[in-house]
This record gives structure tokens, sequence and C-alpha cells, in this order.
């Protein structure tokens, strides 16, 4: 080689280690003990967000990592889950131990064969339509706080993929009919729910349901139910409007205001949720007859009595003047 060559070599390596060596002295070790994400948000001045550049017009868009976050991801897969849990396992645990220390709460006086209308169509479809997409709304949203935890392992990944992108959709269509079916009731049932003096004297009596032969004087609704409506009414507009926000993020002033909304979503359904299971077991297993009214419609006239006194006192006049209560079968 000349030395023209060794000349021009010699140089282009000098030239080489120029660009490399400030790109080598920036490489940090990934695996450093000095890499650590409080150094790094420490690094990063008091503001503590790792950010980058977006070509679109959203400013938030290029915000990668927020501590705000971190702290809402740990409410989201900690408290919230462990509050819903509790609440709907603790609810059927308190049912289950009343069921083995009351048993179901029977007819006293045996049914009558006579029936007295409770509750007309309208009021059934009202009802009915409120309680079927509150439950499947109950399901998939319940599926969003615990399912990753408790369905994921039994089915599978793929599976619950699946499973919790049709539990989005029916979660965000059926909410429409949710809210249509919440007003109907308000509007047919808020005049027989208006708190009275009859209600505290129920309360102290516990409704009779935890002593036989106790029956205190109702009319169509009693203080129990009265406080299952005004749950449902109140519970069901706050999930409907913090619904609403949540489907329409837009319209909301930053992510602290959606993480906000969400979380009063999520505490409002555990509450109800566990006061609905209350509900379909009195209206279920609980108690003989209790059915009847949301299914004919018509409830035994020896029911009626012995829960809404004061109704069948309003409504037998009227019954009467129609034909008179419709007998079915006589009790044997």
């Amino acid at each position: 080689m000349t030395s023209i060559s060794r000349l021009l070599t010699a140089f282009g390596l000098a030239l080489m280690l120029s660009f490399a060596g400030p790109a080598a002295q920036a490489q940090v070790n990934p695996t450093g003990s000095s890499v650590t994400e409080d150094a790094l948000f420490e690094a990063l001045g008091s503001g503590g967000m790792v950010s980058g550049r977006a070509t679109i017009p959203d400013p938030e868009a290029g915000m990668l990592i927020k501590p705000e976050n971190k702290d809402w991801a740990v409410l989201q897969g900690s408290t919230l889950q462990t509050l819903s849990i509790v609440a709907v396992l603790g609810m059927l645990a308190l049912l289950a131990v009343f069921y083995l220390l009351r048993g179901r709460i029977r007819i006293e006086a045996g049914p009558s064969g006579r029936t007295i209308l409770r509750f007309n169509w309208i009021e059934r479809f009202a009802h009915w339509t409120l309680a079927a997409t509150f439950i499947v709304l109950a399901l998939t949203g319940l599926n969003l706080i615990i399912g990753r935890t408790i369905v994921m392992p039994l089915i599978g990944e793929n599976a619950f993929g699946t499973l919790s992108a049709w539990g989005k959709i029916a979660h965000n269509f059926l909410a429409w009919p949710f809210m249509v079916a919440l007003a109907m009731i308000v509007i047919l049932w808020i005049v027989h729910n208006i708190p009275n003096r009859l209600d505290w004297e129920w309360l102290k009596l516990g409704g009779g349901l935890f002593k036989k032969g106790v029956h205190p004087p109702a009319k169509k609704f009693n203080a129990g139910q009265k406080i299952i409506f005004w749950s449902v009414v109140l519970g069901g507009a706050a999930l409907s409007w913090t619904g609403v926000m949540l489907m329409f993020p837009g319209n909301l002033a930053g992510p602290a205001e959606w993480q906000f909304y969400q979380t009063i979503h999520a505490l409002v359904a555990a509450g109800l949720s566990a006061i609905v299971i209350a509900h379909i077991y009195i209206g279920s297993v609980g108690m003989e007859g209790a059915f009847d009214a949301m299914g004919s419609g018509e409830v035994d006239e020896n029911w009626a009595k012995e829960h809404h006194a004061l109704w069948v006192e309003e409504v037998k006049p009227k019954a009467l003047e129609r034909g008179g209560p419709k007998v079915t079968t006589p009790a044997e």
C-alpha cells in the first residue's frame, strides 16, 4: 500500500470515529440500575409526563405516560375490582344466610283462590324491559372490571376477547332501552312511591320479613319497595348520565374528567347490582306469591291482604264493581 493510500485510510477511520463518538456516549444501558421510572419522571421535570410529537391536531395524542393515569389504573384494577366483588358476593352471602334462618316467606293464611290485578301490561312491560337490560348491562360492565382476573383464566384469551368485544357492543346499545324503561317506571309509579308516615312503621317492624305473623299495613308499595324504587331511579339516572358521557368523551374536558365519570359509573353499578340482587331474591324464591305480581300481573287476595292491606281496601271496591275478584283454582 502506498503512503497516499495509508493516509486516506487513516483519515477515513478518524472521520467515522468522530461521528460515532457522540452517539456511543449518548447510549444508556437499559438494564442499568440508574434507569428507573422514578428517575425518568424526575429527569423530565415537575410535569412528570412522557410525551412525543404527533402530526394530528389533537394535543393529547402526544402524551404517552401520565402519573395520574397510573393512579387511575391502580384504582381500576384493584379498588374497584375488590368493591365490585364484595358487593355482589357479599349480598349473595347475606341472602343465603337469611334464607337458612327465615326460609321462604309463605302466605300464612294460605292461597285464597281469588286474585286481584296488581300490575297491568304496560307496567309489566316497563319493569321487564328495565330488568332485562339492567342484567345484561351489569354482567357486561362487571366483565370489564373483573373479567380479566376471573373469566379469562376459565375460558382463555381468545374466547374472552370475543366475549368482551360483543359485550361492549351490547352494553352501548342496550343502554338506550334501559333509559327509556327507567323513564317509564318513573311516570307510572312515582306517585305511589312518595314517602309517608306508614313507611316508618313498616321499617320499625322490619316489614314482617324477620318474624312470622307480623304484617305492617302498606299501600301499593311498602317502604322496602320504595327503597328499591328510589335506588333504581337515582342509581339508574347516575348510570345513564355517566354512561352517556363515557360514550361521547369528546364532550369532556380531558382524561381526568373521563376517569372521574368512569369511577362513579363503576361504584354506582356495583351498589345498584347488590340492591337488585336482593330485589330479585324477594320477588322469586324469597316470598311465596310475589312473582305473580310481575308474572301474570294478578296476585292472590290473601297475599295482597298480608303485604298491602291498605291497597286492597282501595282497589277491592272497584274490583267488585267490575264483577268481583277473579276466582282461580281454590286452595286445597
